[in-house]
């Protein structure tokens, strides 16, 4: 795998371009902004006439087109709206109006490598995927930083596809700490599986199991809160920061020792077969389907499960604990997964 920086790429490549972002959430706000902040003269932000972005957006100094006036005009479009959403958009806004060898981008793999988008023949169409949220893709542009970027072609109709990409990615600050090449597919399927298995779904609920055997145990609610969600924060900020080995020697003795002992007792080998189950019904697209019959159905699922984890009493214990901490800081709505 290799890794690209800002020396390798040419940001008068994007700076000559007319560019479109779709979305002004977590991503299309600094998408935008730091396209804007490294030399981009023309930027539209296309959103529906009745999206609630469009009020941030327009504050932003940007200004806002429908995706079909977008299309027509850029010659570079980021498709930055939710999953569910994109191929809608890209059937009724994009497909009979983007100019012929504009260039379609995605920051995620999922709707070119499971097809429910299939691109023009004589787009180019490429993957720039910051491993960050939006605010933290400002956040570091703006302090001469950057998040390192995912880069793939899965469509190169002009022969300069990859060169697109590359000012892109520099453009909004990926260049200064690294553009790594890959693939849709690649992209895609580790992507889902790290949130599914580990990141939010398995997370989640190896949590909610730990509050559940201390209280089912005996032990107050809120004591059990703290030592199973609480301080979650405090060891994946270590982690993070440093990684494993970093985590354990900044904990105590009896901490790193109990990790050894009995973390493997509680994910253990058939924790990995389940996973390679959850893995192999992302690879085989089941988990899409799902996914978009859910969204189409009105999202009956997501519906459901947010009403039954909102009504467990780890959430409500734990509202009641952080009304205890107003140094707090208050997360932003928009989506950054």
């Amino acid at each position: 795998m290799q890794i690209f920086y800002d020396k390798d790429a040419n940001l008068d490549i994007i700076r000559g371009k007319k560019v479109a972002i779709i979305g002004y959430g977590s991503q299309g706000h600094a998408h935008a902004q730091n396209l804007r902040d490294s030399g981009v003269k023309e930027i539209v932000i296309a959103l529906r006439e009745d999206s609630n972005s469009r009020d941030a957006a327009k504050a932003a100094g940007f200004e806002i087109e429908t995706p079909k006036e977008a299309a027509l005009w850029a010659d570079v479009v980021m498709m930055l709206a939710p999953d569910e959403v994109q191929a809608e958009i890209y059937v009724n806004d994009l497909k009979n109006n983007l100019k012929k060898d504009a260039a379609l981008l995605f920051a995620h793999g999922l709707n070119i490598h499971f097809k429910l988008i299939k691109p023009r023949d004589d787009l180019d169409v490429i993957m720039v995927a910051p491993k960050g949220p939006g605010h933290l893709v400002r956040a570091e542009y703006s302090r001469n930083a950057g998040v390192p970027c995912l880069l793939a072609v899965e469509q190169d109709a002009t022969g300069s596809a990859r060169d697109i990409g590359m000012s892109y990615a520099s453009a909004i600050g990926g260049g200064r700490s690294g553009i790594i090449e890959t693939s849709f597919k690649d992209e895609c399927e580790t992507d889902l599986f790290g949130e599914q298995a580990v990141l939010c779904g398995g997370l989640t609920c190896l949590m909610r199991s730990g509050f559940e055997t201390l209280v089912e145990a005996g032990y107050p609610e809120e004591m059990a809160y703290f030592e199973t969600v609480h301080e979650m924060k405090l060891i994946v900020d270590l982690i993070y920061a440093g990684g494993l080995v970093a985590m354990r020697d900044s904990i105590s003795n009896t901490a790193e020792f109990g990790d050894y002992v009995s973390g493997p007792k509680v994910i253990d080998d058939s924790i990995k077969e389940k996973m390679k189950e959850v893995l192999a019904d992302i690879q085989s697209g089941k988990f899409t389907k799902e996914f978009m019959a859910d969204y189409h159905a009105g999202r009956p699922i997501i519906k459901q499960a947010r009403k039954k984890w909102t009504a467990h009493a780890m959430e409500k214990t734990g509202d009641n604990l952080r009304s205890m901490m107003p140094w707090l800081s208050k997360i932003d709505d928009k989506k950054v997964a």
